[in-house]
């Protein structure tokens, strides 16, 4: 499988991570998603 990523500069310290245009991961007020939070979040929408 592969996967493409693409980095898209934003301001006031937004965070997400898509998935086909549905947000899977994003930072909150308790912060960051870890990294494996991410990659689990980003293979269950791949499914």
């Amino acid at each position: 499988m592969e996967i493409e990523a693409e980095l898209v500069p934003g301001r006031g310290g937004i965070f997400l991570v898509e998935v086909d245009g549905r947000v899977v991961a994003k930072k909150t007020i308790e912060g960051f998603p870890t990294t494996d939070q991410i990659v689990h979040e980003v293979a269950r929408a791949l499914g």
